[in-house]
């Protein structure tokens, strides 16, 4: 059995999962983006071994060669993306070229959220019913359309990123005051933002307002990421920017002195590194103001994180909130992951839709 898949590019944080994927079956992997653009988008690329193909975009619309992924394969995983005109070619004509076919997506507009969790995308609902089976990121995506196709292959991944099992396990060597001293961060409590600054969706005006709002002398922000939308945190001395940040040790040593992680809104992956690093998440509630990509699923009020619906609930909860609470849920949001989104748990549950289409 052999799975050709279709990505734009391989991340750094996808490629334990392709890693881990290939010990379990033949695979190869296919690209279409340019590698230059990406790197301008402030994404890390991986060292995954993968072949580029050859495609024409225009908007959100792509048309790709199918041919290199139709030859000696026998399971294609494509984008479950209606732009994919391809895609679409695949799933129409799959009584002639007689390839099974995963679409693996969110399966929802984190935009039109609030409006496809009632009433499901139509040109997805089409492309799923075409399809062989499907990959989706979470559990409240896969449990919405399995009730529409029950009998349909359906898995929820549980999106994770490459060495979560590590950063589960990890304790500095160092103090928290030792660290604090080497990265000059003297605030008791630090709040840490770890994300790319590429839309307008992250609320960074919450960020900024939280960081005016809060005592200076008590609190102190880490800030890890670049990008077109950044604010200019210059003019805050208790804001410590690190900018586009891909040292590891550098990180973890950041993560390791900070308390809380703390993003406003569009939060995604990245919550999943912060709390297997034992850090409590804390945003605001999705909603038409403040979009929330699936991942954020994850965070349980009160039990990994905390969830605002206004910023004075943020600024008050941040204000009397003790240390040992906070200790609590970081230890909770750790457990989390390490009971939900191992690598090794995200392959197998890939595995068992691929295993469902070769019988």
């Amino acid at each position: 059995m052999h799975i050709a898949h279709l990505q734009p590019f391989v991340p750094h944080y996808r490629e334990e999962f392709f890693v881990k994927m290939g010990e379990q079956c033949q695979q190869s992997i296919f690209t279409f983006e340019n590698p230059k653009l990406t790197q301008s988008h402030s994404f890390h690329l991986g060292e995954s071994q993968t072949q580029h193909i050859q495609n024409i975009s225009f908007g959100s619309f792509l048309i790709y060669n199918p041919l290199p992924l139709l030859r000696h394969n026998d399971i294609l995983v494509l984008m479950l993306h209606f732009g994919h005109l391809t895609t679409w070619l695949l799933l129409l004509t799959k009584w002639l070229h007689r390839r099974k076919i995963i679409l693996w997506g969110q399966g929802i507009s984190v935009k039109r959220y609030l409006t496809e969790e009632k009433h499901p995308d139509w040109k997805l609902r089409l492309q799923i019913a075409l399809a062989d089976g499907v990959w989706l990121y979470m559990e409240k995506e896969q449990q919405q359309w399995q009730h529409i196709f029950p009998r349909k292959p359906m898995a929820a991944l549980r999106n994770s990123l490459t060495g979560v099992s590590e950063m589960t396990q990890y304790k500095p060597q160092s103090s928290i005051d030792e660290l604090k001293q080497k990265y000059n961060i003297v605030q008791p409590v630090v709040l840490i933002f770890c994300a790319r600054f590429e839309n307008n969706q992250r609320r960074t005006d919450l960020l900024v307002e939280t960081i005016k709002r809060l005592d200076s002398e008590r609190f102190g922000f880490v800030i890890i990421g670049d990008g077109q939308h950044k604010p200019d945190f210059t003019q805050y001395a208790n804001v410590h920017d690190f900018g586009a940040l891909y040292d590891t040790n550098v990180k973890r040593n950041l993560f390791a002195l900070s308390d809380i992680y703390f993003q406003p809104g569009w939060v995604g992956l990245s919550i999943v590194e912060a709390m297997a690093y034992g850090k409590p998440v804390f945003t605001f509630e999705r909603s038409t103001e403040t979009l929330q990509c699936v991942e954020y699923s994850y965070i349980i009020d009160n039990y990994n994180g905390k969830i605002f619906s206004t910023i004075e609930q943020c600024i008050d909860t941040l204000e009397s909130i003790s240390a040992q609470q906070i200790e609590i849920l970081g230890n909770n949001a750790r457990r989390f992951v390490s009971e939900n989104l191992l690598m090794e748990q995200m392959v197998q549950r890939a595995m068992s839709v691929v295993d469902k289409l070769k019988s």
